[in-house]
């Protein structure tokens, strides 16, 4: 997943915190201002979290972050700067650090990583559904239109709301890849889908190819009617889009295509590429880059494991 442009912002300090929560029993004007400026500082976070070069760092900050949120939430329940960072906040810290310590620590310890491959799951869905909550904001009832009707209930969504639009159906997708073995969730296949075909036509080139990322998974899948062919498409665009400075487009095609292809060479071949890529060259994608990698250095180790031959 990619950590997005921005000024960086340091965390909340415990000062803050505290004033906050005084502030909160005073007024409801006091509140909201308090709240809004706690959530905007919060929100940005992330962009902070983006440009780091220590992702073991990251990872020991961001639940503080992450409950500080919630708690906000509790308060302010449709708060919509707090329901976004909420989504994007649950969904990269899953798919960044306990998704990818149950893949690095599967072969020596299946029972815990299956243990982990729980818990992410469980964070890629509160991710989504904080962000079907402040769709919901604008669209009452969108969360049912979008199993029973999802080419519908896309259609009225707007520009302006693409980080719901993206973040949303990105948890959404994660989850969906974590539960495979969940008849239930596969059923929300289409809304997915459509989250991301929606993205896709109102701003193809969001974040330097952020959607075409997500599309290089989604549309592999033949059951879903995808092919390889498109998955390359949108891996090329993905590519162009982020002046190639981005990990994440050639481990995904190597997981989406490669493997289920059996073609280890060009599983390597793309891993290494991976590789190739400078984190300081995009200081904004620094951390998502060093996250990549360090994904694409385990699936190198496991290579014997991933291909028959």
């Amino acid at each position: 997943m990619n950590w997005r442009d921005g000024l960086s912002h340091r965390l909340v300090s415990g000062v803050a915190i505290s004033t906050l929560w005084c502030l909160i029993g005073t007024g409801c004007s006091i509140r909201q201002i308090a709240i809004d400026n706690i959530a905007a500082s919060l929100a940005a976070s992330g962009d902070a979290f983006g440009t780091d070069d220590d992702p073991e760092l990251i990872r020991d900050a961001a639940p503080f972050a992450l409950k500080t949120m919630e708690s906000l939430l509790e308060s302010a329940p449709k708060h919509p700067v707090l329901l976004l960072a909420a989504c994007r906040g649950f969904a990269e810290y899953s798919y960044a650090f306990i998704q990818t310590e149950a893949d690095r620590i599967e072969p020596d310890d299946y029972h815990r990583s299956v243990e982990l491959r729980e818990r992410a799951l469980r964070m890629f869905l509160r991710a989504r559904d904080y962000g079907l909550r402040g769709l919901e904001l604008h669209h009452p009832g969108i969360t049912d239109e979008l199993r029973l009707r999802p080419e519908e209930a896309v259609a009225s969504l707007r520009l302006e709301e693409i980080d719901f639009i993206y973040w949303t159906g990105a948890a959404w997708g994660l989850a969906l890849a974590q539960g495979q073995d969940r008849a239930d969730l596969l059923a929300d296949s289409t809304a997915v889908v459509a989250l991301m075909s929606r993205a896709l036509t109102l701003d193809e080139a969001y974040e330097d190819g952020a959607i075409h990322e997500v599309m290089i998974d989604l549309t592999s899948i033949e059951q879903w009617g995808g092919s390889p062919e498109r998955a390359r498409e949108h891996f090329a665009r993905a590519v162009e889009l982020a002046e190639g400075k981005t990990a994440s487009p050639y481990v995904s095609l190597a997981m989406s295509v490669s493997v289920p292809a059996q073609d280890r060479g060009e599983f390597m071949a793309l891993l290494e590429k991976a590789l190739e890529i400078d984190p300081d060259l995009d200081p904004p994608h620094r951390l998502a880059n060093l996250i990549v990698q360090k994904r694409a250095r385990l699936l190198l180790e496991r290579v014997d494991d991933l291909f028959l031959q």
